[in-house]
């Protein structure tokens, strides 16, 4: 899970900022005043329906395409007027691989060293560290087209990195990847955080925006729907409850007269109480069980999830979706 990376009480500096970043094509407005704040060295996580804009978003930020309204920052260059600085901070991986089918991995590499007008001898040096870090030694003297979907978006990764950005865009980087490639693409992200850079992420995939991102923004109809912590994000969907059950009925019916609005599961012998699963109502609810000497033997907190979160703010799900359990 992500964690804080800012350990002086200093807060970071702002690597990314926008303010009523407005977008439309022809009649259609895309983007509708987007205002961003993100942290260096911290992950943000853009989240959306499919045509929400949140591509639209990278391809601005990025200088790739120009803004109808407002205005951004990205490593202290603002995007209209210094479009080369921002490009010299950045690095972008889109939906669709950069990957040439036709060369090796290597030779992608160096092309990408070239671009980036390195030294060759630095240029193989930087293309030889990276291809080891994401291991794609063994593969290097293959082309790219013999390489799994999971190999080609590491290579499109290492490609991005070889020009040292300090901030990476990361649109969908993991779509169409099995579980096991999407698990190394979050340990490399994670590995990128920790060296310092700051990491823009799209995504479809609600579990990888509560795994690895310090924030999130939910983006529909051109608007900023919502945005926090994962846990903030949860905690405005009600649902969350507390379940207390019992081994013992004498304890269980002690626990219902104390309580109050409770919903009582007497074969079970279990209690189920609204709660916001928040530090504060935890404690409350415990200090009241104390006070009376009552001891529950399983106490299980019940909060809705990212999915939640997400069809309440974008549109009804499709399946109904049960809320993730934590067992304390």
């Amino acid at each position: 899970m992500p964690t804080s990376r800012q350990g002086d009480g200093h807060p970071p500096p702002t690597a990314v900022s926008a303010v009523g970043l407005r977008k439309s094509y022809g009649e259609k407005l895309v983007l509708d005043g987007i205002d961003l704040r993100i942290p260096a060295g911290s992950v943000f996580a853009l989240l959306g329906p499919n045509g929400a804009g949140k591509t639209t978003v990278v391809k601005i930020l990025s200088t790739l395409i120009t803004a109808d309204g407002g205005q951004a920052q990205v490593a202290g260059h603002d995007i209209a007027a210094s479009p080369d600085g921002v490009r010299a901070a950045i690095g972008v991986t889109g939906q669709f691989s950069a990957v040439d089918g036709l060369i090796t991995g290597e030779e992608n590499m160096l092309l990408m060293a070239d671009l980036h007008h390195l030294p060759k001898q630095q240029g193989r040096r930087a293309a030889a560290e990276l291809l080891q870090r994401f291991d794609l030694v063994e593969a290097a003297k293959k082309p790219a087209s013999t390489y799994s979907g999971g190999m080609k978006r590491r290579l499109d990764i290492a490609m991005t990195l070889v020009g040292n950005p300090r901030i990476i865009f990361l649109d969908e980087p993991t779509t169409g990847l099995d579980p096991r490639s999407r698990h190394n693409m979050w340990a490399i992200i994670r590995e990128l955080v920790t060296d310092g850079v700051t990491v823009f992420l799209t995504t479809q995939y609600l579990e990888e925006a509560d795994e690895l991102a310090d924030h999130i923004a939910v983006l529909n109809n051109g608007k900023i729907a919502a945005e926090g912590t994962a846990e903030e994000l949860k905690r405005l969907i009600p649902g969350g409850h507390v379940r207390l059950r019992f081994d013992h009925p004498d304890t269980y019916q002690m626990a219902a007269t104390a309580l109050h609005d409770v919903t009582r599961d007497d074969e079970a012998l279990a209690l189920q109480i609204p709660s916001d699963g928040t530090q504060h109502a935890l404690r409350s609810l415990l200090d009241r069980l104390d006070s009376e000497g009552i001891e529950a033997d399983e106490l299980t907190v019940h909060t809705p999830d990212l999915d939640d979160v997400f069809f309440a703010l974008t549109g009804p799900a499709t399946l109904p979706h049960q809320p993730k359990e934590n067992v304390r």
